[in-house]
């Protein structure tokens, strides 16, 4: 079980210890804790940087700040879960991965994508443990699946991704969509001018469906298609 006190001698000691989850857990976008920003599956690891308190170990709160390790994002953990980590026991190395391991790895990946409708599932933004995903929570996990880490969020996963022709598009690659600005939906492409992602209920399906990227699908996919920025190919692991 890991204690406040000794949090706060690491944190004001500057070390980079890290931790283990020892559960699945729900990491905030803030320390109030009003909204999910991400989750982190048994065994993930994460550092703590920053506490509820100065260093005089004054205030209070009901969270403690922590980068998960394997894609830097950040989160707030509820103090009640601290004895959910405890100090791993190595710490978390990237795998350098070439372009064509990651291809020999993508039916794999397609297959944990196609695993998660076999339950039910809705649209849980921040989601990234079955069987509730966002939509880059879905992407992110089916790859981690198979051993590649992505960035967390879709506008990150476009910019992380080859840019590829809708023309050349190949199975594995990622679909994003959104405004001329900026990414806020991406898919995972399955061959055919089809994707499977998951989308929300004010658009969408709410949970996890397959869709085309055509102007002659159904509402739900030529709402979509409508808002179609780009499409990327994963080269590279996460590190």
């Amino acid at each position: 079980m890991v204690l406040l006190s000794q949090l706060q001698t690491t944190v004001q000691s500057n070390q980079s210890v890290e931790y283990q989850c020892q559960a699945n857990l729900n990491l905030y976008d803030s320390p109030d804790l009003t909204a999910l920003a991400t989750q982190a599956v048994t065994n993930r690891q994460l550092r703590v940087v920053s506490l509820p308190f100065d260093a005089d170990g004054q205030g209070a709160g009901a969270a403690v700040q922590v980068r998960l390790c394997e894609d830097n994002y950040p989160g707030w953990l509820p103090l009640e879960d601290l004895d959910l980590i405890e100090p791993a026991e190595t710490p978390y190395e990237a795998i350098d991965l070439t372009e064509a391991e990651i291809r020999a790895r993508i039916p794999s990946v397609i297959a944990y994508a196609y695993a998660t409708m076999s339950q039910p599932n809705y649209y849980l933004w921040g989601g990234t443990v079955g069987p509730n995903y966002d939509c880059s929570g879905l992407v992110q996990t089916a790859f981690a699946s198979a051993g590649i880490w992505v960035p967390r969020d879709s506008y990150q996963q476009e910019a992380f991704t080859q840019p590829v022709a809708l023309e050349a598009l190949i199975p594995g690659d990622l679909v994003f969509f959104g405004t001329p600005e900026r990414t806020t939906h991406v898919g995972l492409y399955l061959g055919e001018r089809c994707y499977i992602h998951s989308s929300g209920k004010a658009q969408g399906r709410n949970g996890i469906g397959i869709d085309t990227l055509s102007t002659e699908g159904d509402e739900i996919s030529r709402a979509y298609f409508q808002q179609f920025r780009r499409a990327g190919r994963v080269v590279s692991s996460f590190s």
